[in-house]
C-alpha cells in the first residue's frame, strides 16, 4: 500500500530546471543513474521526442516496478537497470549505451522510499532498522546500531549527519541496546539531546545510519568520475543534492575538473599535468522556487549543479565518442546530427 501511494504522490523536483540543465533535444541519449518513481525520466524522454532514449538506474527494486509501469507508455525508448550507479560505466557498456548527451543523478531518498512501510527510512512510523537500498546489501541499519562501539557511532554520526550531541546519542545508544526499531531509536535519540527548533531530533542521526548503510558518499565519488567519459562532447552532466555532505562532493569535484591545474597554490609551476574536462554550466547553484517549496516541502532543500563536457587537447583520447567510433565505424547512431558535424571538424575525423 506504501508503495503504490507513493508511485501516485511522488513530485520530481527543479522538473524544468533539470531539462534546461541537461539541455535535452530530440533523439538525445540520456542516463538517470537515480530512478526512483520515474518522474525525471518521463519528462526527459517526454523532451527528447521522437527519438530519445534513456537508460534508468535504480538499487531499488520496488523502483524500478513503479518506474516501469510510469514509463510503460515510452516502450523501447526507456530501458531500465535494478543496479547501484557505482556500475554506471559497466551498466552503460554493458548495454552499449554510449557516449550519452546527458547524465541525472538526484540524490537523496525519493518519496517512494520515505513514504513506504517497511523499510525503515522514516521515523514517523514503526519499522524495522533496515535503511537498505537493495535486500542484496548485507549490512543494515540494524547491525550497525547493535554492534558499533559507543566511539566508532560517535564518529559515524558526527561525520555523515554532522550531528554535534553525537557522544551524547551514541552513549544512549549503547545503553538501551538492544535496538530494534525506527520508533525505539527515535525515542531514544529524543531523550538524549534537547529538540532543536521544528526539526525532529532523529533527523540527523538517521540521515548517517542512511548513508553509512548504503555508502553512499563513496559510491557518489566514483560515479562521478565514471559519468565524465560516457558523456560525449558537449554532454552535459546534472546533480541534485539535498545536504551539505553530498554537496560537497559534487561542488569540489565539479569545480577540479572544471580547472587546467589543481597544484596547491604553495607551488610555483604547475606540476600535475590536470586538464579541465568540464565546464561549469551554473556557477550558483539552483534551488526550487517558492512556489515549488510551497507545492512540495520536500524540495526545499534541494541544490541542482551541471556542467558541460569539454574535450581538451590530447583529450580525445579517454573519451566515450573515441570507444564508440573504433567500434561501430561511421558513428553508428549517435543522435545529434548538427553536434556529431561540429565533433567532427573538430577533431578533424573523416
Amino acid at each position: 500500500m506504501g508503495v503504490v501511494m507513493s508511485a501516485v504522490t511522488h513530485i520530481p523536483v527543479l522538473i524544468q530546471e533539470t531539462i534546461e540543465a541537461l539541455a535535452v533535444q530530440p533523439g538525445g541519449r540520456a542516463v538517470d543513474c537515480t530512478l526512483g518513481a520515474g518522474g525525471h525520466a518521463a519528462a526527459i524522454l517526454e523532451s527528447s521526442s521522437p527519438g530519445g532514449q534513456l537508460l534508468g538506474i535504480d538499487a531499488d527494486p520496488e523502483a524500478i516496478k513503479v518506474a516501469k509501469e510510469r514509463l510503460a507508455a515510452y516502450g523501447g525508448s526507456a530501458l531500465l537497470v535494478n543496479e547501484n550507479f557505482i556500475n554506471l560505466q559497466a551498466i552503460c557498456f554493458r548495454h552499449d549505451f554510449y557516449p550519452v548527451h546527458g547524465i541525472l543523478f538526484d540524490l537523496g531518498l525519493s518519496s517512494l522510499q520515505l513514504d513506504s512501510t517497511g523499510r525503515g527510512f522514516s521515523f514517523q512510523r514503526d519499522a524495522p532498522l533496515d535503511m537498505r537500498l537493495s535486500p542484496s546489501q548485507q549490512v543494515t541499519a540494524a547491525d550497525i546500531v547493535n554492534t558499533f562501539s559507543e566511539g566508532e557511532l560517535a564518529h559515524l554520526i558526527r561525520r555523515y549527519g554532522e550531528e554535534g550531541y553525537s557522544r551524547q546519542i551514541a552513549r544512549s545508544i549503547v545503553t538501551e541496546r538492544p535496538i530494534r526499531t525506527t520508533l525505539q531509536l527515535a525515542r531514544i535519540i529524543e531523550g538524549a539531546i534537547p529538540r532543536r527548533d521544528r526539526i525532529n531530533p532523529a533527523t540527523k542521526t538517521f540521515q548517517a545510519l542512511r548513508i553509512a548503510v548504503n555508502r553512499e558518499l563513496e559510491h557518489l565519488e566514483t560515479a562521478l568520475r565514471q559519468a565524465v567519459d560516457l558523456l560525449g562532447f558537449e554532454g552535459r552532466l546534472v546533480v541534485i543534492s539535498y545536504h551539505s555532505l553530498d554537496d560537497r562532493i559534487v561542488k569540489q569535484f565539479m569545480h577540479r575538473e572544471a580547472k587546467d591545474c589543481i597544484c596547491p597554490p604553495e607551488i610555483p609551476s604547475c606540476v600535475c599535468g590536470h586538464k579541465a574536462s568540464l565546464k561549469l554550466i551554473n556557477r550558483r547553484i539552483i534551488t526550487p522556487s517558492l512556489a515549488e517549496v510551497k507545492l512540495n516541502p520536500r524540495s526545499r532543500s534541494a541544490r541542482l549543479r551541471a556542467v558541460e563536457r569539454i574535450i581538451a587537447s590530447g583529450g580525445y583520447e579517454q573519451t566515450a565518442e573515441k570507444m564508440y567510433f573504433s567500434m561501430a565505424g561511421d558513428g553508428g547512431i549517435w543522435r545529434r546530427p548538427a553536434l556529431l558535424k561540429k565533433f567532427r571538424m573538430t577533431f578533424s575525423l573523416s
